[in-house]
């Protein structure tokens, strides 16, 4: 078998370097790993130094075959040449070149692969002067894809005795395997027996990164309801290692009732009777448990509801009491109750005594009261005409006069509750004789002979009186207005005097009679043969000064024409300017003032009860 001329010198130099071994010595320096990114560039240094310097210098590279104690050479170089080995998993990837002003050489991978992970090994031979080896660990990192969490989508019960799947956490593609940690809150969690299984699977797929499927096994509690779970992924990187959190879930805890609570959803405040009640009911248990409602002394009879919300409409006071919400726990079977006090208050329509209306004789007197049942503290005025007369349940009505009539309100309110309030009334009556102002005291009065006048009364009495008029000393008179009302009679005359009168107001009614007297004197008109009327005398005078303010315009006029002509000369001294040059006729003003008053109350006179004209006046010449 013939041998390559390489092989022959490969042996000629390892004899050679065998021989001076024992003199000559080389040293080695290699990192122990060097770490990069998948796909990115690995410089592999190599340095060495001789004891001696060499005549010639032989470097190889080799790489551990995966899965195998063995090795295989990927470079040689000599003085003379540089081989890069076909047929390996690094052909046509690698190169190798000096390190610059050091001894050494540096082996540059370019492409870097997941296989690439592996022992690499620098040998150099400087034949007398010795040989030598090192070895450097190529390591590949590639970061998984983001986290993937999910967490169970039914609810896991507190009852459950044993761990029960919450969630499930991926992380894929990874190189190196990644690991996963899981978390409660900002908690680490850590297998606990009986409380806590994480289980891990590691897949190593075709493509050589690796997925990790991790499930988190936790036995729940009810303060698990409102926690929050996330894992978190660590992996390594050239840098060393880094760590990403999966976004954070909620699980659904299924968990007992323990307590019910029953409240009142509205009206807000106290409730009145006619309100309509809104009653909910709420248990701290997940689901929520079907709710039953009853009353306390109806315990078999369950009202009808819905879901977790009664309803009463115009409520009662027969619907106060105690109400209960129940609950059954399908999981337990144990029935828990809630309960509520609900007090419906009212207000009853309010008795008036005495009732509706009562006769009272004048100067009586009278109390009067109003009640009303109330559940709540009330508080009662008494109204008359809308004006308050009185306060509290009694009215005291004493010394009745006819002022005293009327309808009196008595308005009960529930000052705690708005809404709650009640109303009655009583008509009183007050009956007595008429009554007439200063009926004991005759009115007297003058008037002129042949005038007319007007003569008023009023009485106040109930029943309604009946109003007479009396006359003497005038057959003219007659009656011009009758108006009554429920307590009161007016009723006014008109009389004609003629002579002294004396007239007599008669009111009357079922229980009595009052009488007013009125006295008039009369005042004869003296007469003459020329009658003198003021309305005549009035205008005379008003032509008198017409005529004289005429008279005088005349006279200036021709003064003025005399001094023009010069007729009419005038003293240095004395000389004055009348009148401008050009007189304006808008310069000559004449004003002319009557008394229209004085005129107004001759033509008026006679008016209000005089009904004679001015023929009908006559001058009292002995004043």
């Amino acid at each position: 078998m013939a041998f390559p001329k390489n092989s022959f010198i490969l042996v000629f130099l390892l004899i050679c370097s065998l021989s001076w071994n024992a003199w000559a010595k080389v040293e080695m320096t290699m990192d122990e790993s060097v770490e990069v990114y998948l796909g990115d560039l690995a410089d592999i240094p190599c340095q060495y130094v001789f004891s001696e310097q060499p005549r010639a210098v032989m470097i190889q590279w080799f790489v551990r075959i995966p899965g195998s104690s063995s090795r295989e050479r990927i470079y040689y170089g000599d003085n003379t040449q540089q081989i890069v080995d076909d047929g390996t998993d690094f052909t046509g990837r690698i190169t190798v070149s000096d390190i610059g002003d050091q001894e050494g050489v540096l082996l540059t991978i370019q492409d870097v692969q997941l296989t690439d992970e592996r022992e690499f090994f620098c040998q150099v031979n400087g034949m007398a002067a010795g040989n030598g080896e090192g070895k450097t660990h190529l390591r590949v990192f590639d970061p998984p894809e983001a986290s993937v969490i999910e967490g169970v989508h039914t609810g896991i019960s507190v009852t459950n005795e044993l761990p029960s799947r919450i969630a499930s956490c991926e992380a894929r593609n990874s190189f190196p395997k990644p690991n996963i940690t899981w978390y409660r809150d900002s908690s680490p969690l850590t297998p606990t027996h009986g409380q806590i299984n994480v289980v891990t699977l590691v897949t190593r797929e075709s493509s050589g990164f690796y997925t990790v499927q991790s499930e988190l096994q936790y036995k729940v509690a009810k303060e698990d309801k409102d926690a929050l779970f996330s894992c978190e992924v660590s992996y390594y990187v050239p840098e060393g290692v880094r760590t990403a959190k999966s976004k954070v879930i909620n699980i659904t805890v299924h968990f007992p009732t323990t307590i019910i609570e029953l409240w009142k959803e509205s009206p807000q405040g106290l409730v009145k009777e006619g309100d309509t009640v809104e009653l909910r009911c709420q248990g701290d248990g997940n689901p929520p448990p079907p709710f039953t409602f009853n009353r306390e002394q109806e315990q078999e009879t369950a009202l009808e509801a819905s879901d977790d919300t009664l309803v009463l409409r115009e409520v009662t006071r027969g619907d106060s009491g105690v109400y209960q919400c129940r609950a059954l726990d399908l999981d337990t079977y144990e029935q828990v109750t809630g309960d509520m006090q609900l007090t419906v208050h009212y207000l009853d329509p309010a008795v008036v005594v005495p009732k509706d209306s009562e006769i009272l004789l004048k100067g009586e007197s009278l109390t009067a009261t109003c009640n009303a049942l109330s559940s709540l503290e009330t508080t009662t005025v008494w109204l008359k005409n809308g004006q308050e007369v009185g306060k509290g349940h009694m009215l005291f009505l004493q010394d009745a006069t006819y002022d005293t009539a009327g309808e009196y309100v008595c308005e009960v309110t529930v000052s705690s509750l708005s809404g709650l309030h009640t109303s009655g009334s009583v008509h009183i009556i007050v009956q007595g004789a008429p009554q007439m102002k200063d009926a004991d005291r005759e009115v007297e009065m003058d008037e002129g002979t042949g005038k007319w006048v007007n003569l008023s009364c009023e009485a106040h009495a109930h029943p309604l009186t009946t109003i007479s008029w009396t006359v003497t000393g005038s057959q003219s008179w007659r009656e011009v207005l009758t108006r009554a009302t429920e307590h009161s009679t007016i009723s006014v005359v008109s009389i004609k005097v003629t002579s002294d009168i004396t007239a007599f107001c008669n009111a009357t009614n079922d229980i009595g009679t009052e009488t007013k007297s009125f006295s008039i004197r009369a005042i004869p008109m003296v007469t003459s043969t020329a009658p003198y009327s003021p309305a005549e005398g009035n205008g005379v005078i008003i032509v008198v000064i017409i005529l004289c303010i005429l008279l005088l315009a005349i006279l200036g006029s021709v003064l003025y024409f005399l001094h023009k002509k010069g007729k009419i000369p005038c003293g240095r001294s004395g000389k004055q300017e009348i009148t401008k040059e050009n007189p304006n006729k808008d310069d000559i003003v004449m004003e002319m003032k009557t008394n229209t008053k004085t005129e107004d109350a001759g033509l008026l006179k006679g008016v209000n009860g005089d009904k004679n004209g001015p023929s009908d006046q006559y001058m009292n010449l002995r004043k």
